[in-house]
């Protein structure tokens, strides 16, 4: 036999079937002209590429090149690309040097923006496929790449029948619906059997930790149904960043866990799925910007890598630096013990085989003496799968080049990624397979050029298993990735707390197993047989600098124990398509939680003490000690609030001041006097004792009698109000507020608590003022977090003790692309309105209302309005009349002579619309 026969038989690319069978030499050379045709004719394009064409994503390459040549891929009959191609746009990520020339550079050449990442060097748009190539020569721009692709940790069953897409219409429809029937009805939460497996519901009885004084916050896909679980009780108010709303309800479904079980913890959320890079900058945000103690999130980016932590992970690493504490699901990628799992990773071995006419050796999968090039996934879990090849090179500097081909058993090749890798370029190749999967489908690595690296390669949520013509699967531990692996980061592992998963996820598997409910995790917990297993090896810090300098291959880097803990799944929420809620999506927010009630109940612990908690107080579920399924075992929320020595803390807070002038006047100037009520309520888990209050001013001049005052004791939940004096000096400008500070001290851990008041001082003007946008209608991006922007300069006012926002129009209709309106848009629900003061104070004037409805036209926004703008429907367009905005104008009081700025976003797809005409209408202070 020859050697490209013997090549041949171990791949098995077999010819295709003939009336009589073939020879030996006969499949062989059949074989043999199969495959160099197509891999070579692959080579081919890579070999020709030149420094820009290099600078492309190599699916978005061929899929060029076959656009514009046919030919270029008429070799490769089953080949595709991946690429999406709308019209004659598709989604990337456009890395590099990220300035107002890059994206202005973009939108000139009919890119729409989606995300911008300064900080990560990365703009998500969508581009004509005809502009690739000048935007790739740029030098700004590093590397463009299809869009990067991300999942949840969500379970679902693999072999249903997938769901028709849902129009925004019908969505929209059915939410509101949902909310109408939550607020008749009423009938009370839906509680998460976690909530009882973990003994969270015992621990808060008997403990009383509820988490008071925690902020809890969650990403993922979106909050769809956020204001439906509020109208039935399920989910209190939460902070949600400003157009980061996302689409989906998984991040609501998530928040309902955190609420179950730590219900008195602060909520807050953003999207992850407005791109990798805008997913690193929200969880910057959720800390640094709205001071989140906790984080938790259930996604996976794709090109997140297994070896270095990526931008995501820096993020993670960043925010628990700053003393946060992060969660994440360890992944639903399965496990060797189940056998589930589609993960091999080692180091590369040279098979001797050449793949293709130019360059390349095919990896060896076989660890003994035979020689396999080719590693084989199970037709049950061949559908849809992201495969994905890393090797051990540091990020950003891969100089090694290794090819990931996806094949048929006939030698098709169905899929490729030969990105070139030079140094500067990250080690990543990744293919997927077809939507409807296959049959006999195999992967092939080719080191194209470079020495010898250690590889992971993995198809998430697929199985390798030994195929019908006699390829043997090769299968290793490790498949969890990305982000949870980060050393501080809590990856979470999940068990069923109730029923059993009521699908398999191959035929033929074993039973699902079920949970504890409704006693509680014990030491004969079972795992979900989709868990992620660890463990994970790192060769990189996050900067790249080498863990073991000199050594990346198996014998080198830093063995990560990952997953840490396990938590609860399968269980009940309120939230439509999540009952029950499957995944490791639904163990991180539980684990999660009980950190938030560890954090209630030991204000100020050093996070490295709740990790020794959940760690040392885990039942274990598995092998003694940690293992790689369940890491350290299930966690247990009474067995880790009595670790900690846990206890109900009291929480007294000042609220806002009622301020009166002794004069009996009906406000404040300046040399007055006036009388300060200022209530403090106690918003924690036991009473505040000793309670005093500290009222003062750094508002020169001004003085405050008495500067403090003894509140006594404040049962939970009760408040209590005193009264203080405050003086005005007569040389205190009208128009500028005096500022209250306090500070509340009582016995507990949370003492002190402090805040700011602002007091007006002078007589608001009635004279209201009017500034209007003057310059040319501006277009909203479509399904966009960048927006449109209008300015409308202010001068002559000097504060402002009244701020009123209209947008205009002359004729109101709802015509599609009115001119006549103050702002045309079919379907007035995919838009966000901002309003943002020259000092920088920002308030949402609107936030995804209307429905379907078209234009808003003479629509005043005043705090003083009877109904809020969130009432509106699809019915009232165009949108006329005064209404409140979505958060009052108050904070924008203050100066207010400058460049005020309104901004649109259009957060979904497909209706598109322009901002015409908005004003200001100001009122001052009357001038002595």
């Amino acid at each position: 036999m020859t050697t490209a026969t013997c090549l041949l038989a171990v791949l098995g690319l077999a010819s295709p079937a003939a009336a009589a069978p073939p020879s030996e030499d006969q499949k062989a050379s059949a074989a043999t002209d199969n495959a160099a045709r197509q891999i070579g004719a692959l080579q081919d394009i890579k070999k020709a590429a030149n420094k820009t064409e290099a600078k492309v994503d190599s699916k978005l390459l061929v899929e060029m090149k076959a656009r514009s040549n046919r030919a270029a891929t008429s070799a490769m009959p089953q080949l595709q690309t991946g690429v999406k191609v709308t019209g004659n746009k598709t989604l990337v990520d456009i890395r590099g040097t990220v300035t107002d020339t890059l994206t202005k550079a973009l939108t000139n050449a009919g890119a729409s923006l989606k995300s911008v990442s300064t900080r990560y060097g990365t703009v998500r748009a969508e581009v004509p496929m005809s502009a690739l190539g000048t935007l790739a020569a740029r030098s700004d721009v590093k590397k463009i790449e299809v869009a990067g692709g991300a999942m949840t940790a969500r379970q679902l069953n693999p072999h249903a029948k997938p769901a028709a897409p849902e129009s925004k219409e019908a969505k929209d429809a059915r939410i509101a619906q949902n909310t109408r029937t939550a607020l008749a009805d009423r009938a009370g939460a839906i509680d998460s059997a976690g909530d009882r497996a973990h003994n969270a519901d015992t621990a808060r009885d008997t403990i009383g930790v509820t988490g008071v004084g925690a902020k809890i916050c969650a990403l993922s896909d979106g909050v769809d149904s956020l204001a439906t679980s509020q109208a039935g009780g399920e989910l209190p108010a939460v902070d949600v960043l400003a157009t980061q709303a996302g689409s989906g309800d998984e991040g609501t479904a998530m928040l309902e866990i955190i609420h179950d079980v730590a219900p008195n913890a602060e909520l807050g959320f953003a999207t992850a799925f407005n791109g990798d890079a805008s997913f690193a900058d929200n969880i910057r945000a959720l800390r640094f910007d709205r001071g989140c103690d906790i984080i938790v999130d259930d996604i996976i980016y794709f090109k997140e890598a297994p070896f270095q932590d990526w931008i995501i992970a820096q993020a993670v690493n960043d925010v628990i630096a700053d003393g946060a504490m992060y969660f994440s699901s360890a992944g639903n990628e399965g496990n060797t013990v189940d056998g589930t799992a589609a993960h091999w990773e080692g180091d590369y071995v040279n098979s001797g085989q050449v793949i293709g006419k130019f360059a390349g050796y095919a990896h060896d999968f076989d660890p003994g003496p035979g020689t396999q090039v080719f590693e084989p996934i199970s037709d049950a879990s061949s559908a849809g799968v992201p495969v994905l090849l890393n090797w051990s090179d540091p990020l950003g500097g891969a100089s090694n080049d290794y090819d990931l081909y996806l094949l048929d058993a006939r030698g098709n090749v169905v899929s490729m990624s030969q990105d070139y890798q030079n140094g500067t370029q990250d080690a990543y190749e990744r293919v997927n397979t077809p939507g409807f999967g296959g049959s006999g489908l195999r992967l092939a690595i080719v080191k194209f050029s470079g020495a010898d690296r250690y590889l992971s390669l993995s198809a998430l949520r697929g199985r390798f298993s030994d195929s019908a013509d006699g390829l043997k699967a090769f299968n290793t531990p490790g498949v969890t990735f990305g982000h949870s692996a980060a050393r501080g980061a809590f990856s979470v592992a999940a068990a069923p707390a109730a029923d059993p998963q009521p699908f398999d996820l191959e035929p033929g598997d074993p039973p699902n197993p079920s949970g504890p409910f409704p006693n509680s995790y014990g030491s004969d917990t079972a795992l979900e047989r989709f868990t992620s297993d660890g463990p994970r090896k790192v060769f990189y810090e996050a900067d790249g600098t080498p863990i073991t300098p000199g050594n990346v291959s198996a014998t080198g880097g830093e063995v990560r124990q990952k997953p840490d803990i396990t938590a609860a799944d399968g269980v009940r929420t309120s939230v439509d398509g999540f009952d029950p809620f499957f995944g490791t999506s639904a163990a991180a927010p539980h684990a999660a939680a009980i950190a938030g009630l560890v954090l209630s109940g030991n204000p100020g612990i050093d996070p490295a003490e709740v990790r020794e908690a959940l760690v040392n107080s885990a039942v274990d579920i598995q092998a003694p000690g940690f293992d790689g399924r369940s890491g350290h075992g299930v966690v247990l929320a009474d067995k880790v609030l009595e670790y900690t020595g846990a206890s109900p803390q009291p929480l007294a807070q000042a609220q806002s001041p009622k301020v009166t002038a002794n004069d009996g006047g009906q406000y404040i100037h300046p040399g007055d006097t006036a009388t300060v009520s200022l209530p403090v309520t106690n918003n924690g888990d036991a009473t505040a004792v000793s309670t005093s209050v500290v009222l003062t001013s750094p508002t020169a001049g001004v003085t405050i009698t008495p500067r403090a005052q003894s509140y006594g004791a404040i049962d939970k939940g009760a408040t209590t109000v005193k009264s203080f004096t405050l003086s005005v000096p007569a040389s205190h400008p009208v128009g500028v507020p005096v500022v209250l500070n306090t500070r509340v001290t009582f016995a507990g851990a949370y003492s002190p608590t402090t805040a700011g008041f602002p007091v007006e001082i002078g007589e608001p003007s009635p004279t209201t003022v009017d500034f209007a946008y003057t310059g040319p209608a501006v277009a909203i991006p479509d399904n966009s977090t960048v927006g449109a922007t209008v300015q409308i300069p202010v001068t002559g006012i000097g504060s402002a003790s009244k701020v009123t926002f209209s947008i205009d129009g002359q004729t109101c209709s709802t015509a599609t692309g009115s001119t006549t309106v103050g702002l045309d848009h079919t379907y007035v629900s995919d838009l966000v309105g901002t309003l943002t003061s020259p000092s920088g104070a920002t308030a949402t004037v609107f936030s995804r209302n209307g429905g379907s409805g078209n234009n808003l036209c003479q629509v005043v926004f005043a705090d003083g309005a009877a109904a809020p703008f969130s009432s509106v429907t699809t019915s009232q367009a165009p949108y006329t009349g005064t209404w409140r905005a979505t958060q009052p104008f108050t904070g924008l009081r203050g100066p207010a002579d400058g460049n005020w700025k309104f901004s649109a976003f259009d957060l979904a797809g497909a209706d598109t619309g322009t901002i015409r005409a908005v004003s200001l209408h100001i009122n001052g202070f009357v001038t002595p």
